[in-house]
């Protein structure tokens, strides 16, 4: 049994909680919440035994003998303390995503956790949805062909973020996607945006409602995703095209998530004529992918083998993709080699 402390109980906290109190290797022995009243609900929630120690205080976890985990759900702004300390007191550390908003941060928690021989793993939920796993599956077996580009889509109708803009807010889910079903990272980025809700004016700092991005990445295959939290037309989408056909996950089709739409062209003279034209739903494993993050993360710290799809290294990875496509944003859409990162 893994004794583990849950860090925050907010919007995505509760959910950890909700795994890890069902996992049948794990004790929850402490859940931390600056707001106590959140304690109290979370209590009754899940009726928590009276054995587990709800605290405000994060020193409070440094007296639970044998505390072996933490899981931090907490804004992203605290997450460096955080998850420094908590590689420092000895924890295994499971992140919500991102790591830390500074890539030289995130480097250096990730050679801490090795130093230390801690598991660090960062939730990016969706490199564990059955939907990501399968799709990764039809790109390896080349059922695309030549790749040819991507494309996605994740726009809403809030919340809006005051603390990040919808860059950071959203791109980093579609970008991971990305990174997966290629099994590369991008060598270059650009992004351009604009502002509407929260301008100079009336705000801060200029936080982009609108973002476009462009992905370039070794073999020259390109990404384009679209974010935005002011459009109504909710849309989760991305597609891979290739000379074959075009894969397709789009979580606002429940019954078909994945799709592989088979299709060529065939050339006769100066025309190209399409051929082999299918639609084929991709059948998928069931689960929650937050429960396969869960698990994954206490089968990491029994083993002390770090996770291969979602460690801390390739939560860096993101956050200098991030970092890159900021700079590309505040000078305009300048390309941005991450290298220079």
């Amino acid at each position: 049994m893994i004794k583990i402390a849950v860090i925050g109980v907010g919007r995505w906290g509760v959910h950890l909680l909700r795994n890890f109190l069902a996992h049948p290797q794990v004790s929850v022995v402490a859940v931390l919440d600056p707001h106590a009243e959140r304690l109290t609900t979370v209590k009754q929630q899940f009726n928590l035994d009276e054995n587990v120690l709800l605290t405000t205080q994060w020193t409070d976890l440094q007296k639970i003998a044998d505390l072996a985990a933490v899981a931090i759900a907490t804004p992203a702004t605290t997450h460096y303390h955080l998850i420094k300390d908590a590689l420092q007191q000895g924890y295994h550390v499971l992140a919500e995503k991102p790591l830390t908003l500074d890539p030289k941060e995130c480097e250096e928690l990730c050679y801490l956790a090795e130093l230390q021989k801690l598991i660090l793993m960062v939730d990016h939920t969706y490199l564990f949805h059955p939907a990501v796993t399968a799709g990764k599956a039809v790109v390896e077996a080349n059922q695309l062909g030549e790749l040819r580009y991507g494309y996605a889509s994740r726009t809403h109708l809030g919340p809006v973020r005051q603390d990040v803009d919808a860059l950071w807010d959203l791109a980093i889910h579609d970008i991971a996607i990305f990174n997966n079903w290629l099994g590369q990272v991008p060598v270059k980025v650009q992004a351009t945006g604009t502002v509407w809700l929260q301008t100079a004016e009336n705000s801060p700092s200029d936080l982009a409602d609108l973002v476009w991005v462009t992905l370039t990445y070794p073999n020259n295959f390109q990404a384009y995703i679209h974010l935005c939290w002011l459009n109504p037309d909710k849309q989760r989408r991305l597609a891979v095209v290739g000379s074959l056909g075009s894969l397709i996950f789009d979580e606002m089709s429940p019954n078909a998530p994945l799709t592989l739409l088979h299709g060529e062209f065939e050339r006769q003279g100066n025309l190209f004529i399409p051929v082999n034209q299918s639609r084929e739903v991709i059948d998928l494993n069931p689960g929650e992918p937050l429960q396969q993050v869960c698990d994954r993360f206490i089968q990491s710290t029994l083993q002390n083998q770090p996770p291969l799809v979602s460690s801390g290294w390739v939560g860096t990875e993101l956050v200098k993709i991030l970092a890159a496509l900021t700079a590309s944003l505040n000078q305009g859409g300048k390309p941005i080699f991450i290298s220079n990162i």
